[in-house]
């Protein structure tokens, strides 16, 4: 029996469904068309190293992953999702805006900026989503696949109009565009709070605690005065780049020992819950460390190893949001059809299938090299097909994580849990960068795939082997090297996918009535 009102309804989702939605989709416009820019303002307009630029960019993107887990805390214990959504957005816009100022105090001081707002907003409004829908609710995973429709949307029209914007009028015409999509996702988020859209949803969690004085000044303030006094540490943080590694050390022991202490706090009902969070946070790394190759190697193979047609090697990265667009409508009522028929396969095993789907993708790269010309040059057909099966598989994965998380969380730690799930992607990214360093051609060497068991496989998926590489030209052994690790990688995540769906049941178990 479903437990919602009908007449509230649109589309056969809860109103709100659909401000989030909007609001999502004009941040993530802002991000990744300030994304979009970023590497190349620094080099040619900042006239930074290469070295320099790509350091920044990887400390600012590590970043940007960390804070949702403070904000998410800040938001559980004292703001609420609605004050923590708009105090982000605030600090977004401004990094956006104060990019248009070209001094080094503004550059890192806007990085900072974003990263901060973007700790406050990404993980409450995705905890918002689930806090529409009541626990047993069958359209929870369908309404998350709509609100990450809006995601791609975003991500996959702003890299285009922001970088055209830039090109023709100037890089700071490109971020004042950026900014201003996240102010039209501030103003559709504040009007479905004056629409009252959101009916209780999302308040202060406890007013005593908001409303309390500490020197004259409400507890809840102080959240946003430090919210600001942040911002140069970050920045500084940002500069000394070089030092990336300790931090993951650093953020490691803190998500074990802070998760250690609520699984002390909590009843046994909810400790299995959180420990099947975890253990999806965990493949979500995994599957987020193959996936970012798409912003690195990925694009440089399609720069030097594929015959593109209709688009350059940037261009390929928005393959995979135009498919997120095209499927993630039929795959939200594809899972509210199975839900009403009994037949919705349960989400580890969904994980599973994601994984298996996301290895099959780098398989399909790495089978490429069967047609593979004179030059060294595969069909475009491998790029665009293998990019449709890992969609697919993200599908699979992504949104329904979303989903579960916000029913696996104890309701009172739920923003820092989900500020815990893209601590993934933190880690993704660190993991997808020396992922890619295996891709690049060292003298004499063809790299670890090319020998053993490894290069075994290696040939299995590429029909390439190591003699008929060597005997070629360097053209070749870039080719080699790159479709090596991704049918290496591949083969590895279809099996780790196969394992998730053969050993479900224990997982199941622990998530009591949660499908």
């Amino acid at each position: 029996m479903k437990n919602y009102t009908p007449t509230n309804d649109v589309l056969g989702h809860p109103r709100g469904l659909f401000y989030l939605f909007f609001a999502e989709l004009w941040e993530r416009f802002s991000f990744y068309g300030m994304r979009a820019l970023l590497v190349l303002y620094m080099t040619k307009q900042l006239l930074f190293s290469d070295e320099m630029s790509f350091g920044v960019y990887a400390a600012y993107m590590s970043l940007v992953y960390v804070t949702p887990m403070i904000g998410g805390m800040l938001a559980d214990k004292i703001l609420g999702f609605r004050k923590s959504i708009m105090l982000g957005g605030i600090l977004m816009a401004l990094g956006h805006f104060f990019l248009t100022f070209e001094l080094p105090v503004f550059f890192y001081g806007s990085l900072a900026l974003l990263i901060v707002g973007n700790g406050f907003f990404k993980p409450n409004i995705s905890s918002f989503v689930g806090d529409l829908y009541k626990e047993g609710d069958t359209r929870r995973d369908a309404g998350f696949t709509i609100f990450y429709m809006g995601i791609n949307i975003g991500g996959a029209v702003a890299p285009l109009l922001c970088a055209w914007v830039a090109e023709l009028y100037g890089w700071h015409f490109g971020f004042v565009l950026a900014g201003i999509g996240m102010l039209l996702g501030l103003l559709v988020f504040k009007r479905g709070l004056t629409k009252e859209v959101f009916e209780d949803k999302g308040n202060i969690p406890d007013e005593a605690i908001y409303y309390s004085q500490k020197m004259g000044v409400k507890t809840g303030n102080w959240v946003t005065i430090g919210a600001f006094l942040s911002v140069p540490i970050f920045a500084l943080i940002i500069y000394l780049y070089q030092f990336e590694h300790y931090l993951v050390w650093v953020i490691s022991l803190f998500l074990v020992v802070y998760v250690a202490s609520i699984l002390k706090k909590v009843t046994k009902q909810e400790r299995d819950k959180l420990l099947v969070a975890v253990y999806f946070t965990i493949l979500y790394t995994l599957f987020s460390a193959i996936f970012e190759q798409a912003g690195s190697s990925l694009t440089l193979f399609a720069d030097r190893n594929v015959n593109l047609v209709g688009m350059n090697a940037a261009q390929t990265n928005s393959i995979n949001s135009g498919f997120i667009i095209l499927l993630a409508i039929p795959f939200s009522v594809l899972w509210t059809y199975l839900g009403t028929i009994n037949k919705n396969p349960n989400s580890v095993i969904k994980f599973g299938i994601g994984l298996v789907l996301l290895g099959a993708g780098f398989v399909i790269f790495g089978m490429s090299a069967y047609q593979v010309d004179e030059l060294a040059k595969i069909p475009m057909i491998y790029l665009i097909l293998g990019y449709l099966v890992l969609t697919i598989g993200e599908l699979f994965l992504s949104p329904i994580g979303l989903s579960k998380i916000t029913e696996l969380s104890p309701l009172k730690y739920l923003a820092f849990i989900m500020g815990v799930w893209f601590s993934a992607n933190f880690y993704g990214h660190f993991f997808a960068g020396k992922i890619a360093k295996l891709t690049a051609v060292k003298e004499g060497d063809l790299g670890v795939f090319s020998n053993g068991f490894l290069g075994d496989i290696t040939y299995w998926v590429t029909g390439l082997s190591k003699e008929f590489v060597v005997s070629k030209g360097t053209v070749f052994h870039q080719l080699y090297t790159y479709v090596s690790v991704y049918a290496g990688f591949g083969v590895f995540t279809v099996t780790i996918g196969l394992l998730v769906i053969l050993f479900f049941k224990p997982i199941k178990k622990l998530m009591y009535s949660i499908h």
